[in-house]
């Protein structure tokens, strides 16, 4: 997406009551540039795979927990990585095959794992106690369902404490360093001959692209050496995640998915031989660059001299920004009451959402042209997480999401996802059982 595309679909949006008095907020997703990350990521693998080799491309559900998105991206030749019954509802909802689905979660119920492996979902085990529990369900569920084993490379973290998956204390899959550890991976494999798949999930927003690949690497080697004590290839897939970091700090794409897909090349030269199978589990990386929350100025005021816009969008949508801004810094554009960038001399100004605690700010002391009432701040690179995952502070209503295409005639939208209106809100607060203390 160029900033061109960017402010016609702000303008348009505006144009159109997308967002305007009555709905002060909303999701704008470019179609276009999810089509062609999605190209990107194929073509990447696809440059330094060796012809042949399997590669399933699983969309990380949690990134954008949208029906139409999942099948956008189903279409684009994506399969879905689950982590919740209510995931795995969308991707079903969506038409992704089961073949092409992905559960991931460390809390796995009987039920779900029963559904999984009834419906031939790859299932990845976190720890010993669920592959004990996938044991029993196997003597009773007839399945052809692919299971893998999640382990722990325990490598070090990132620049964000709270993404890092493979810290020596994670509470992801098996720590792999612990002592006994890697021995009880291997026997539990040779143990388990159905048991033909390795995951493991290093990457996430602040982690070096070297230590990815050190993760990935890890994960390899132990293929090697259970094949190796097995006499055959019993593990023929590896799932090596995703989490590729997004930059924040300006419209360019980086890293690459092809600047990944070469670092793997170079650390990891059997993974792309074309003797696994390969899965990934992409998302913020796909979707980021690509989305905009727009929201109106409600108010302009100032405090302690400093001016304040109060918008739509705070907490309930920038819920990370919020809270750990130093982790999650967004950019933020100005546009006047019609939707045309704003110009103007740059004002230190906060950025204000609507939640009713002091803290609800997207940005602070931020240089941008003065914004007034009426006039509309965006977000930007919220294509993940920001307007998909909701955080009902307030009782704030969800905010609708437009996907767009631009033309030279102009910007079409479509809705993914309609405003939440007040009655649905209340029914979702029990609503319908208004009395039902009176009797306690």
């Amino acid at each position: 997406m160029t900033n061109t595309d960017r402010d016609r679909a702000v303008q348009a949006a505006v144009a159109q009551g997308l967002v305007g008095p009555e709905e002060p907020v909303a999701g704008l997703l470019d179609i276009s540039g999810v089509r062609r990350s999605a190209a990107e990521l194929h073509a990447a693998f696809a440059e330094f795979a060796t012809p042949g080799t399997p590669v399933l491309h699983a969309f990380a559900v949690k990134a954008a927990s949208l029906v139409p998105v999942l099948r956008l991206l189903a279409q684009e030749g994506l399969g879905c990585e689950v982590a919740s019954p209510g995931e795995l509802a969308l991707a079903r909802a969506a038409g992704v095959p089961a073949d092409r689905t992905v559960l991931d979660s460390p809390a796995k119920t009987p039920a779900e794992l029963r559904e999984a492996l009834a419906l031939g979902i790859a299932v990845n085990a976190d720890n010993r106690e669920e592959l004990a529990r996938i044991d029993r369900l196997r003597e009773s569920v007839p399945s052809t369902a692919p299971v893998g084993l999640r382990v722990n490379p325990q490598i070090g973290g990132g620049r964000i404490g709270a993404m890092s998956t493979a810290t020596d204390t994670s509470k992801f899959g098996i720590a792999l360093r612990d002592e006994g550890a890697r021995d009880w991976v291997v026997r539990a494999c040779l143990d388990r001959p159905w048991l033909t798949r390795l995951h493991a999930h290093v990457g996430s927003q602040g982690m070096p692209l070297e230590l990815m690949g050190a993760g990935v690497r890890t994960l390899f080697d132990l293929a090697e050496e259970i094949n190796e004590r097995a006499g055959r290839q019993q593990i023929d897939t590896l799932d090596i995640g995703g989490g590729l970091p997004v930059n924040f700090s300006s419209d360019a794409t980086t890293p690459t998915y092809r600047e990944y897909a070469a670092l793997l090349r170079s650390a990891v030269p059997g993974l792309l031989a074309g003797r696994y199978g390969l899965i990934t589990e992409f998302g913020r990386s796909l979707l980021a660059k690509h989305g905009t929350v727009l929201a109106r100025v409600e108010y302009a005021k100032s405090s302690g001299g400093r001016p304040i816009a109060v918008t739509h969008a705070g907490a309930q949508v920038a819920t990370r920004t919020v809270f750990v801004p130093e982790a999650w810094p967004l950019r933020v554009a100005a546009y006047d009451a019609d939707g045309r960038p704003k110009t103007g001399t740059p004002v230190a100004q906060d950025i204000a959402g609507p939640c009713c605690f002091a803290g609800d700010l997207v940005a602070e002391n931020r240089p941008l042209p003065l914004l007034e009432s009426g006039d509309h701040a965006a977000l930007l690179d919220t294509g993940a997480y920001y307007f998909s995952t909701h955080f009902a502070y307030n009782s704030l209503p969800r905010p609708g999401v437009y996907g767009y295409a631009a033309s030279p005639d102009g910007i079409r939208f479509a809705v993914i996802r309609t405003p939440q209106t007040l009655s649905e809100l209340t029914a979702e607060s029990g609503g319908a059982h208004v009395r039902a203390l009176d009797a306690l």
